[in-house]
């Protein structure tokens, strides 16, 4: 569903931005029905139809949205893996039980245990694991493609790991005043690799105890500096994935595409900067889950553009993650200002740099020619946003 899925949904945008997108498909896993927690009607057979308001839509372009518009976004999240699971179960052949049985246990949970099928579809982890088995299909693996690995190397495994196993990973607690969070940090999983840098672990006991207390400053950070951040990571991490330092020992932090609800970092010297990568990857995936409902830009051509942050030119969907990301970074380094944090020299710097490589960055957008309606109003909305900080 949306950009670049192939699904045949239907996206269509008003002039005051409010987006409406129809799955148009049956229901997946477990058959006819509302997803719990989707807010929009039923749509063309099954699945729900997914509205983004206009007033949600300015907010998430100007890397805002809370918890509310995380719960639309993770509605949608619910109808896409659907979606894949639907589209296995209809091109795995018949001798493929396993599947069959673990596709009928989940269809039974949606109308038994609700929240543990949605628990399931959202385990990060699944969106990429049903694409590389999609892929395997497609080369002609047949019914031998759950022995086998996907794009990443990693041996894909069966669905019913998913429905009768638990997520993967220790969960941290962290609390702080009032505003609870307990992601799980996966240092040991199976999908680390799909992260695209180098991942610590297993970790041991010190090495857990060292995660539980940088998370806890970060917590703190969030919370009392940036508590719309905080609530909405709240609303949509549930993991964590330790990376190891860059080789010159910088931190380093990143998000997969396709695994809404995680994000992967290494430990920073102090915990604002921790805050900060959490931001950072958090808005790649809230702007990811947003690209599934509503095309933002055309498919990646031969066209490259110029992102002040770093030296090779990027394609436009890209450069859109960056500016979006960016556009956080910029927030960010602000409130620390308004709050009166330390290190004021080192947050007046970046508040500066970020702004201005954000500004630059959109009117490149604006000016590519390869944004849809909807990824122009979008593009407009984060200029106005970085103009309303000066």
């Amino acid at each position: 569903m949306g950009a670049g899925t192939g699904s045949g949904t239907d996206v269509d945008v008003d002039v005051d931005g409010d987006v409406d997108v129809d799955s148009g498909r049956d229901a997946g896993a477990g058959g006819g029905g509302s997803a719990p927690g989707v807010p929009a009607a039923r749509g063309g057979a099954g699945l729900p139809r997914h509205g983004v308001d206009g007033a949600t839509f300015r907010e998430l372009a100007a890397a805002r949205g809370g918890a509310e518009a995380v719960r639309l976004l993770r509605a949608g999240q619910l109808s896409k893996r659907a979606l894949l699971l639907l589209a296995l179960r209809r091109g795995l052949p018949a001798a493929d039980g396993g599947f069959a049985a673990a596709y009928r246990e989940l269809g039974a949970l949606r109308e038994t245990d609700p929240e543990r099928w949605e628990q399931v579809l959202l385990r990060p982890e699944l969106d990429a694991w049903a694409a590389d088995r999609l892929r395997a299909l497609a080369a002609g693996a047949g019914a031998g493609v759950g022995a086998g690995a996907g794009g990443t190397g990693v041996p894909l495994g069966g669905l019913g790991e998913f429905v009768r196993g638990g997520p993967v990973g220790e969960p941290v607690r962290l609390e702080c005043d009032g505003l609870r969070w307990t992601p799980l940090l996966d240092h040991a999983g199976p999908r680390r690799a799909d992260y695209g840098r180098p991942v610590t672990g297993p970790l041991g006991a010190a090495g857990l105890d060292s995660w539980r207390g940088a998370l806890a400053g970060a917590w703190e950070v969030l919370v009392r500096r940036h508590r719309p951040h905080a609530e909405a990571v709240a609303a949509c991490v549930s993991v964590l994935v330790p990376l190891r330092p860059a080789p010159d020992g910088s931190a380093v932090s990143a998000a997969a595409r396709r695994a809404y609800g995680a994000v992967a970092a290494s430990l920073p010297a102090e915990p604002v900067l921790l805050a900060l990568a959490l931001v950072h990857e958090f808005l790649h995936v809230q702007l990811g889950a947003l690209l599934d409902l509503v095309p933002l830009h055309h498919p990646n051509g031969a066209a490259v553009h110029h992102a002040p942050w770093r030296p090779d030119p990027r394609p436009v969907g890209a450069l859109l993650q960056g500016a979006y990301a960016h556009l956080g970074v910029t927030g960010f380094w602000r409130a620390e200002l308004a709050a009166g944090a330390p290190g004021r020299e080192r947050a007046e710097r970046e508040y500066l740099r970020w702004r201005v490589h954000t500004g630059a960055a959109l009117a490149t957008l604006a000016a590519s020619g390869e944004l849809t309606t909807a990824g122009s109003a979008f593009v407009a909305e984060m200029a106005r946003a970085v103009r309303a900080f000066e």
